[in-house]
């Protein structure tokens, strides 16, 4: 299945989208300083980043291949998939978890790019060129790995005392294992779960949100 020349050149545009708004939010979140979310050197260590660059690269080679007319392999389709549900994850979590305990603070150019404009382009992206790809119901699977890689990573962090910013060793609240609510307490105040409850449910909402976005693609196929 061949883009149409205008599809390509708005996968052209979001493509670029999430490069530079992938770069531009990450240098100006590291020139910051450690004051600010994420800021300062230890920008790398939070999952914004990490799946911002994840997003970035994905997108730059598949500039790379239509600008050079290569065939694109379903790898690359699956991939994008998989990092577009990752991205999705950053943005949701960012917009409807995060910000809210952050007060206006939360709404910086850099939050914007990064929590924002990447994932609602890298989405858009996804249904564009998604339906030249072959991605089905059994590559769900496949979106656990990067949240669950920086799980593990959070976790080895977290015994370790990594100074994850604020003198915290942890990225964000959800995944504080010395959570006053341990690993598998409730309240109804904040943060309302452990830890273990907050991976499970973002887990769950991920596999949702995959199965949401093949069924899409399934639908955009069908009509094409």
């Amino acid at each position: 299945m061949i883009l149409s020349n205008n599809r390509k050149k708005l996968s052209y545009i979001l493509k670029t989208v999430v490069v530079i708004a992938a770069v531009v939010g990450i240098v100006m979140s590291a020139l910051g300083g450690k004051q600010s979310f994420m800021g300062g050197k230890v920008v790398l260590m939070y999952y914004t980043v990490q799946s911002n660059i994840a997003i970035a690269a994905v997108c730059a080679i598949g500039l790379y291949l239509m600008h050079r007319n290569r065939a694109v392999p379903n790898t690359w389709f699956v991939i994008k998939f998989v990092m577009t549900v990752a991205i999705t994850l950053t943005g949701v979590v960012f917009c409807l978890i995060l910000a809210p305990t952050m007060g206006t603070a939360a709404w910086n150019i850099q939050n914007i790019l990064t929590h924002v404009v990447v994932p609602v382009a890298a989405v858009a992206d996804l249904f564009i060129t998604g339906v030249c790809g072959d991605i089905r119901r059994e590559h769900n699977i496949f979106i656990t790995i990067p949240p669950l890689l920086y799980v593990v990573f959070a976790a080895i962090g977290f015994v370790c005392n990594w100074q994850f910013g604020f003198g915290h060793n942890y990225p964000y609240f959800f995944l504080n294992w010395g959570s006053p609510l341990g690993v598998f307490g409730f309240s109804s105040q904040f943060p309302f779960m452990g830890t273990v409850w907050w991976i499970l449910l973002l887990l769950a909402f991920l596999f949702l949100v995959g199965r949401v976005y093949i069924s899409l693609l399934n639908r955009l196929k069908a009509k094409r």
